[in-house]
């Protein structure tokens, strides 16, 4: 108890320390579940095999090296956070839970360096700390699926520039584009920088294509770890809320985070505090975890991607009130759709897809609904547009879709309330 009345008296160094004990969790898992030389030679196999959708990193290195790998780039993203000197908040929970995620299929710690070179290079050419691009940056290295593919084309010491080549220029570009595409969506999409990835990576996709190459679509999924998965993920979580219990004296007062919309920018450790963002992180993951158990799918590198985000992104923007109509949408839709709930696709996109939280939280819940049901749709259609190089595929489709239904609400909640005034 003393150690957790320590941490109350300075809170704002427990997201720093929470992240921190997680990368040294998932770093002695992974030596826990393989031996030192396997851990290493899938290490190996996890750094040099291509990175697009979808990739697990259990599957092709095994898991005592997907661990390892996740844990390493978790460990990398808290440094350059601590070196670029921004505090530790909502969006810092979110930023290193989506790296740790993704880490799991599609990240390495070797294919992420060329965007981050290219994020800080922006930021010199604006004259501007890398603070101020850091987390648009780590976010960005959702391309990194281009500069594995580039180096699988080339041989030798011309691949690996070519590779650096290009995450540079891409690690570049991103700053600049998401902060406009954060404009066309108004904020409903939490996976902003995904919207942003999907546009320049379509742009890519299509220059690539014109030149008569095309990228192929990954199909790797492992299976057959539900418990031992599951039962970690479980105690992570249950852990989690514990932590937030103790550290917040009024935590049955959680049920007031329900009264954000979500909309970007909704930084809940900033608004609520520490405490009830760690509640909020571990019931969110129980939800994600608990669908991907119901729907008979496997939790793997791509589900616990997903359960991760959904986690992370729960101390900025995400709670079980606008999470869960559009969970429901996606797997509703699977009635009056060709899919089913064991479609890998289907599950990643109910993960995912509560990138639209927002919209719920904004709208109510039908609406929640409804972009649910819009989204499944669309996400299993448009990652061929970027040749499946982007990583948050479900965030460029998020931000399709409120382009098209957000306006499209407006207009009707618009003309209801100008005919209640003329009746």
């Amino acid at each position: 108890m003393k150690f957790f009345d320590t941490l109350s008296s300075n809170k704002k160094d427990i997201p720093f320390y929470y992240a921190l004990c997680l990368s040294a969790f998932m770093l002695s898992l992974a030596f826990c579940v393989d031996t030192p030389l396997q851990v290493l030679q899938g290490f190996w196999i996890i750094i040099s095999s291509p990175a697009g959708l979808i990739t697990d990193s259990i599957l092709i290195g095994g898991l005592g090296a997907a661990f390892f790998n996740a844990g390493l780039v978790l460990l990398y993203s808290i440094f350059l956070l601590r070196w670029a000197k921004v505090p530790f908040s909502g969006i810092s929970i979110a930023c290193l839970f989506l790296m740790a995620g993704f880490s799991l299929f599609g990240k390495d710690i070797w294919n992420i360096q060329p965007f981050i070179l290219g994020g800080w290079l922006y930021s010199r050419y604006k004259k501007e700390p890398f603070s101020r691009y850091i987390y648009t940056t780590l976010f960005g290295t959702t391309l990194c699926p281009v500069a594995s593919e580039v180096g699988m084309i080339l041989d030798g010491f011309v691949a690996v520039i070519a590779m650096v080549l290009v995450g540079v220029a891409i690690g570049f570009l991103i700053p600049p584009i998401a902060v406009f595409s954060v404009r066309a969506h108004q904020g409903y999409n939490l996976y902003n920088v995904g919207f942003a990835a999907g546009l320049l990576g379509m742009i890519f996709a299509s220059l690539c294509k014109s030149f008569g190459y095309e990228f192929q679509t990954q199909s790797k999924w492992s299976s057959g770890n539900n418990f031992l998965l599951g039962g970690w993920l479980a105690f992570l979580f249950l852990f989690t809320i514990a932590a937030g219990l103790l550290l917040e004296p009024k935590w049955k007062n959680y049920p007031r985070m329900f009264r954000h919309s979500g909309r970007l920018i909704a930084d809940f450790v900033l608004l609520d505090g520490i405490g009830f963002s760690l509640i909020n992180m571990g019931v969110v993951g129980c939800i994600g975890l608990a669908t991907t158990l119901l729907t008979g799918n496997q939790i793997n590198g791509p589900t616990m991607g997903g359960i991760f985000t959904m986690c992370g992104f729960a101390a900025f923007g995400k709670h079980p009130k606008n999470i869960l109509p559009v969970m429901f949408g996606v797997l509703v839709s699977t009635v009056i759709m060709v899919h089913n709930l064991q479609d890998p696709s289907v599950v990643l996109a109910a993960l995912f897809g509560t990138a639209l939280a927002p919209i719920a939280g904004q709208f109510g819940w039908k609406w929640g609904i409804v972009a649910g049901i819009i989204h499944s749709c669309v996400v299993l259609n448009v990652g061929g547009l970027h040749g499946w190089m982007n990583l948050y595929n479900n965030g460029f489709a998020a931000g399709l879709v409120c382009i098209v239904l957000v306006p499209l609400i407006e207009a009707i909640r618009n003309h209801n309330t100008t005919e209640r005034r003329t009746v």
